[in-house]
Formats: structure tokens, C-alpha cells, sequence
């Protein structure tokens, strides 16, 4: 990419991105924009991007002869005394020409005549004046006016020309001609002179007496520019500014004063006029940025855009310097007498700062000095410099075993300083403890775990798992955090008793009833047996407690509260039956409350000897129920066999009768 900058107000280049030829984009009047200032030098700036770079050109404009020499005045009358002596000149005007060099004004040339010839007169800034010289006596009987033609001449191919008629009258003898106090005028005017102002004025004096001594001052040369700038008064030669003075426009005007008499006598001066620069004109700023948005990982010392400051006016005045307000990650850096570039000269962090309004200051060495300022908004574009960071460095959730599943577990989160899809935050599981992946899911966008199926505390009481946040950026960053589940008990177990151990056919739960030998002389206290039992649960949910719920002889035994022991209650009387049932309910503390019973049967005895026939009724009570139903099996199977038996006999009866 390639573009111009330049401090003119008019684009007359244009740059071609494809090749970089700088080419024409409008007409270019060299006269409109230069004068009469030769070389007419147009300065630029191209800036051609990646790589990046500037070149200063200077476009120098070449005259062509596209302009005529033309005269202030068309008709110029001149009035001679018959008794002017030959050798007295008589200034024409010029003619003016814009174009410069050969194809400006060159020479004049005047309708051959035997009284008249023509002089040529050159100032010091080079403008030709042309001037009639008397070359014999007039007699005014013999003629009385005379009619010439004068024509101007340039230099061009093919040559241009304008001309001016001129006519002369012969008038009666008049003594004394004016005489000017000065044959040149050099005034110096500030550019900044208000108008009205009295700028100069011309003086000139007449011997003579009466309307001979009375002047009167006009213009005699001057041109169209000047002329709408100065005003001179016929009757007392002062000259006003009636228009504004700009040297920048201008720097130099040059007039010619006639001053006449009542009888027609007339005299010249020249009026040389210098236009002094004041500052008046304020600095100008044209930017171009080269690189906005601007990436935020962009290095120092990079292009951002280009500055071109111009002031018209001239030495000190037009000398402009540039700063820029503020602390801030840039620089400028002068390229040439009127181009800047801005350079950054720091790192930039869109997190911090995600735009920058720069104020230029162009500020010119004028007294008093003239400034004028610019912003630039600068943006800066993100890059993925940032990695997602989590709320929390670790989390802890706790969750109740049992849970149904898909239950929200947590939710994390991660904030990503970045924008766009560089901020755009995904989670994923990276790993964690054997098994975790199985137990929960992670939402990619939202964050939340959830549990894949339900937990059981008494199998898994806590797991971690982590949770990866990344990031869209390319390449992705990303941050990990751990979280730990802990699954919480509910009082799903009731208590298993250890002791008595569970028999078969008997209810969950419960236990046998085996027997216990307590001798009749034991003492209150006397340890009779212990019950053992666990609780899978945890905390609450496995604290047991131990109560008496049945007994043959209730006040005979208690039991320990915690710790599950069963004593007697009082001493073992002769009235108390040998034979004693005692049933404790096992239960937990949570809510609602699980339990399981135990079953003890006890016997009072002094000895095992005593307590055998107890323990024999007890062993045939307990074989009854199988001997009855052994009985009941051999007489099915004695019913079946008499039934085999006669249908085998029908059957070979039947046969034998029918043989």
C-alpha cells in the first residue's frame, strides 16, 4: 500500500499502488500556484507501506508559453508641451506576462514614427517598462496629436503579443513641469496593515502659479493586483491600503505616480513597495496513519503514522516544531524539514489501554508564536497474549452420595483478560484421580460439572479431578485448576451385627439365639455376653447406641448404652426361670434412624453339667420340626409307590382278559 502526504490543500499526485508511478490527478497551473516565483518547486511526501518507508519528492513545474503579454491600460494619452525638448521620455506602463523565463515578456516594439522612439527600461526584480523618448522638436501648428500603437512581445514558440494604443497630444507652452521629491518611492509595509491605513505618500512641486502650480497624482503604471490593494488621492498623493497585504501572496508591488499640472505638464516616479511577513499564519497538520488499529504485541520503533506540517509563512515564522501532549508509549521523530513519523517507543497492553488520543501540537518560532493542534485516536487490536485464569487456584464441592444423576456438581469459571475469540473461554477435563473421568462431566462452555451417576460415600469418599479453561486464541492458551469432590454420607446402612452372627433362615439383620450359661449366684453386674455391631455410615450415621427391647425377666438384665454389654441387673434369685430370651435393638443416630436386633438366650445354672438337660430339650425342640417333616416325605413316597403298583396290575388284567 502506498499514499502521498502532503501539506497543500490541492492533491495534484496521485500514487499507483501497483507500481508506485506518481502521476497527475488534476491540472496544474504553474502561474495560480507560483507567480512569478521561479523554480516552482511542489514538495511531497510518498509513504509506501511493507516494507515501510518514506521518500521526499520534489515536483519542479515547467513554464509553457499558455499566456499573452497584456497592458494595464489599452489606451494611454500623453500630453506634451510643444516646447519639450527632444531626449525627454515619457513612461508607457508595461505589459505583463505570468508565464517566466523566455516565454514572459521580452521586448516591445512601437509604430515607426520620425518624432518618437522607444525605450526600454529594466527594474531590478527584471520587469521591462517601456518609455517614449522625444526625438525632435513638436510644433503644434503643424500637428496637433499623433497615434501609435505599441506591442509587447514574449519569448515563446509560437510568440504571444499584446498591445496598447497611445495618443499623443500637443499642448501650448508651459514654463515649469512638476518635479517629484523623489524619483524613486521605497516603502516597506507590514502584511498585518489594516485597511485605511495611510501607507505612503508622493509629493511633487510646480514653480508655476495659479492652476500651472495646481497636480494631481494618479496611477500612471500599476497593475490590476496592486491597484485593488493602493488607492492614491489626486489632490495630496496619499496612498492607503484599501485591501488585504499578504506576503505570502505577494512580497513585491512596483507602481508608476504621474503628478500634472493645470497646464498638462507631467512628471513620474517610481514607487517600489516590500511586503514585510509578520506571523500571522498558524502552522498546519495533515496526518496519515499508517497502522491503526495497531496490534498490541507491535515492537518499538514501528510506524504508526506520518505527520506533515506546513506554515506560509517565512523564516523564523514558517520554522514549526511538533510535540505531543502526554505520557504516553510513543515518540515523534522528525523525517525531514516538515514531516514527522510517530514511532512507538513502548510496549502497549490492550488490557490496560485500549485506545490512546494523541494531541499533536505544530507550534511555528513566530513572535508572538502561533500554534495549532490535531488528535489521533490510535486503537490497539488484541493479540491471544493472556491465558484464562480461574476464579479459585482450587475448588472444593461437596455432594451427598445418592444424588441423582447429571446433578450439578460446581461450576467453574475462568476469566480471559483478551477479546474476541482470543477471550472466548472452553473447559475441558485433563485428568485427576483413577476413575474421576467416570464419575462427573464438564460443560465446555458454561463451567459446570456435572455428575455422571450416582456417588456412593461408602465406596468413594472423595476424588479431584482437573478442569482445563482455554482460550479461541491461535495458538490457544489455556490454565488448569484442580477440584476436589467430597462426597458426603447419608444414612443409607443400617448396623450389621457382628456378634451373635446372622443364621440361615433367619431375617436380615437379626441374629441366632445361642445360649449363654449365667450361674444363679452371679451379682448384680455380672457380665453375661457382649453384642458387636458396625455401621458402614460415617460421623452421625454410624454412632450406635445399644437398647433392651425384650426379656423373659426384664428387671434381670440391661444393656450398655455405647458399648453393647449385656449384665445382669440384680443378683440371679432361686425364683428366676432357668430359661431366660433376651432381645437388644442395635441403632444409629441418623435421620431417619436404621436398627437391627440381636436374640440371647440364657440359661441360669451353676454348672454346664446342670445346664445340659436345658440345652438338650432346646436341641430336640429344634428336631422335631424335622423328624415330622421326614414322616410326611416317606408316606408321599409310600403313596406313590402302592399307586405304580395297581396301575401296572389294571393294566395286565385289561391285556389277559383280552387274550
Amino acid at each position: 500500500k502506498s499514499s502521498i502526504v502532503a501539506g497543500d490543500e490541492k492533491q495534484y499526485f496521485t500514487l499507483e499502488e501497483a507500481n508506485t508511478n506518481l502521476r497527475v490527478n488534476d491540472r496544474i497551473d504553474r502561474e495560480s500556484i507560483c507567480g512569478a516565483v521561479s523554480p516552482c518547486v511542489l514538495s511531497l511526501e510518498a509513504v509506501v507501506e511493507n516494507p515501510f518507508d518514506i521518500f521526499h519528492v520534489s515536483v519542479t513545474i515547467q513554464d509553457i508559453n499558455d499566456n499573452a503579454p497584456q497592458f494595464n491600460r489599452e489606451f494611454v494619452i500623453i500630453e506634451m508641451i510643444e516646447s519639450t525638448p527632444p531626449g525627454t521620455k515619457f513612461p508607457l506602463g508595461s505589459g505583463r506576462d505570468p508565464d517566466i523565463g523566455a516565454n514572459s515578456l521580452q521586448s516591445y516594439e512601437l509604430t515607426p514614427n520620425p518624432l518618437f522612439s522607444l525605450s526600454v527600461r529594466e527594474s531590478p526584480d527584471g520587469t521591462k517598462h517601456a518609455e517614449l523618448v522625444l526625438e525632435k522638436i513638436l510644433d503644434r501648428e503643424k500637428q496637433r496629436n499623433y497615434h501609435l500603437i505599441l506591442t509587447a512581445l514574449d519569448g515563446g514558440d509560437p510568440v504571444r503579443s499584446g498591445t496598447a494604443q497611445i495618443k499623443i497630444n500637443v499642448t501650448d507652452a508651459n514654463d515649469n513641469p512638476p518635479v517629484f521629491t523623489k524619483e524613486i518611492y521605497k516603502v516597506r509595509l507590514m502584511e498585518n496593515l489594516p485597511e485605511g491605513s495611510l501607507a505612503f505618500q508622493v509629493k511633487a512641486t510646480d514653480n508655476d502659479e495659479g492652476t500651472n502650480a495646481e497636480i494631481t497624482y494618479t496611477f500612471s503604471d500599476i497593475a490590476s493586483s496592486a491597484r485593488q490593494l493602493f488607492t492614491l488621492d489626486p489632490r495630496t498623493g496619499d496612498v492607503k491600503v484599501t485591501g488585504p497585504l499578504d506576503y505570502e501572496e505577494r512580497k513585491y508591488y512596483e507602481a508608476s505616480v504621474e503628478g500634472k499640472d493645470g497646464g498638462g505638464l507631467t512628471a513620474h516616479a517610481k514607487v517600489h513597495i516590500d511586503i514585510i511577513d509578520v506571523n500571522d499564519n498558524v502552522p498546519t497538520l495533515s496526518l496519515l496513519p499508517i497502522l491503526n488499529p495497531i496490534p498490541e504485541d507491535s515492537v518499538p520503533s514501528t510506524v504508526v503514522a506520518v505527520i506533515n506540517v506546513r506554515d506560509r509563512d517565512s523564516g523564523e515564522n514558517g520554522e514549526v516544531s511538533c510535540k505531543m501532549d502526554g505520557n504516553l508509549p510513543f515518540r515523534l521523530e522528525r523525517s525531514s524539514e516538515n514531516t514527522y513519523k510517530l514511532i512507538i517507543a513502548g510496549p502497549l497492553d490492550r488490557e490496560n489501554v485500549s485506545d490512546y488520543n494523541i494531541t499533536i501540537t505544530a507550534t511555528d518560532r513566530g513572535s508572538p508564536a502561533l500554534s495549532s493542534s490535531t488528535e489521533l485516536v490510535l486503537e490497539v487490536s488484541d493479540v491471544n497474549d493472556n491465558a484464562p485464569v480461574f476464579s479459585e487456584a482450587a475448588y472444593s464441592a461437596y455432594v451427598a452420595e445418592n444424588n441423582a444423576a447429571g446433578a450439578l456438581v460446581v461450576r467453574v469459571q475462568a476469566r480471559d483478560a483478551d477479546a474476541g475469540a482470543n477471550g472466548r473461554v472452553s473447559y475441558w477435563l485433563a485428568g485427576g484421580s483413577a476413575g474421576a473421568a467416570a464419575l462427573v462431566s464438564v460443560e465446555a462452555r458454561s463451567g459446570a460439572l456435572y455428575a455422571q451417576r450416582s456417588l456412593d460415600y461408602e465406596q468413594c469418599r472423595e476424588f479431584a479431578v482437573a478442569v482445563r479453561a482455554q482460550d479461541g486464541g491461535a495458538p490457544a492458551r489455556s490454565s488448569t485448576a484442580t477440584v476436589r469432590v467430597f462426597v458426603l454420607d447419608r444414612n443409607d446402612n443400617a448396623p450389621r451385627v457382628l456378634w451373635p452372627a446372622a443364621a440361615p433362615g433367619e431375617a436380615p439383620g437379626a441374629a441366632p439365639a445361642p445360649f449363654e450359661v449365667v450361674p444363679r449366684s452371679a451379682e448384680a453386674g455380672y457380665l453375661v455376653a457382649k453384642v458387636v455391631a458396625v455401621d458402614a455410615d460415617a460421623g452421625r450415621n454410624a454412632w450406635l447406641s445399644y437398647e433392651l427391647v425384650q426379656a423373659s425377666e426384664p428387671a434381670l438384665f440391661r444393656v450398655g448404652l455405647h458399648s453393647g454389654e449385656v449384665r445382669t441387673a440384680r443378683a440371679v434369685s432361686e425364683r428366676d426361670a432357668a430359661k431366660q430370651r433376651v432381645v437388644a435393638v442395635v441403632k444409629d443416630h441418623g435421620q431417619p434412624a436404621l436398627s437391627a436386633t440381636a436374640t440371647l438366650h440364657v440359661v441360669l445354672a451353676e454348672s454346664l453339667q446342670e445346664a445340659l438337660p436345658e440345652l438338650s430339650e432346646r436341641a430336640a425342640g429344634a428336631e422335631a420340626p424335622a423328624a415330622e417333616l421326614q414322616f410326611y416325605l416317606v408316606l408321599a413316597l409310600a403313596l406313590l409307590s402302592a399307586l405304580l403298583v395297581l396301575s401296572v396290575a389294571l393294566a395286565v388284567l385289561a391285556r389277559l382278559r383280552r387274550a
